[in-house]
């Protein structure tokens, strides 16, 4: 945990499970919600090979997990620590000239 508060500049150990539990829940819930919008596009198994059908799911709860990481982050609280590790993620794939700093 120490090596966690350190890196991340955190102050407590209830800020640590707070975060990890926003994360737990943002990558469950963002796959939870693309197969439904992704069956609503008309999307499925049946009209696509299985593996764009896959490709496909994939980048689609990606971009739910970007928007829902930030949203938990807000209700939680912590909407500053996920809004900069956000921005990191953004300029690591190549997206940072979206973001205004």
């Amino acid at each position: 945990m120490e090596k966690l508060r350190e890196r991340w500049g955190i102050k407590s150990n209830w800020q640590i499970l707070i975060i990890l539990f926003v994360f737990s829940i943002t990558g469950s819930s963002s796959l939870f919600v693309a197969k439904p919008i992704i069956k609503f596009i008309g999307i499925t198994k049946d009209n696509l090979p299985t593996s764009i059908y896959w490709i496909l799911y994939i980048v689609l709860s990606f971009i739910f997990y970007q928007i829902m990481l930030v949203l938990f982050g807000w209700i939680f609280g912590q909407y500053n620590f996920f809004w900069n590790m956000e921005k990191k993620m953004l300029k690591r794939i190549g997206l940072g000239k979206l973001i205004n700093d």
